[in-house]
């Protein structure tokens, strides 16, 4: 007749007490397999923050491809230089992420 529901908290999918908000957000990214998508979206957001307005004014498009960071610099001597620092470049963008996000830069 009549069917009672019945919780059973091994099967509950919600951890009991509070979570943190970030822990939360963690949790969803790492779960939908969204963490290096929003990384990426992370860095060209905050590119002014990572590499500094001086290059940012300079900087027309930035985006990133299976491990590939693509700039595309308007000022030639500038796009010089960067081409140099190409290592310190993967590093700074790396160490803000906290992962190795970036392998290789190309300036297009």
């Amino acid at each position: 007749m009549a069917q009672f529901y019945r919780f059973d908290k091994e099967k509950a999918s919600r951890k009991p007490g509070i979570t943190p908000l970030k822990d939360a957000i963690d949790q969803m990214l790492d779960r939908y397999k969204l963490r290096n998508r929003f990384d990426q979206s992370y860095v060209v957001a905050h590119w002014d923050k990572i590499m500094g307005s001086a290059i940012a004014t300079r900087t027309k498009k930035v985006y990133i491809k299976d491990g590939t960071l693509f700039l595309q610099i308007e000022s030639a001597p500038l796009r010089n230089e960067l081409f140099r620092a190409k290592g310190k470049i993967i590093e700074l963008i790396n160490r803000e992420m906290g992962s190795s996000l970036v392998q290789e830069v190309v300036f297009i």
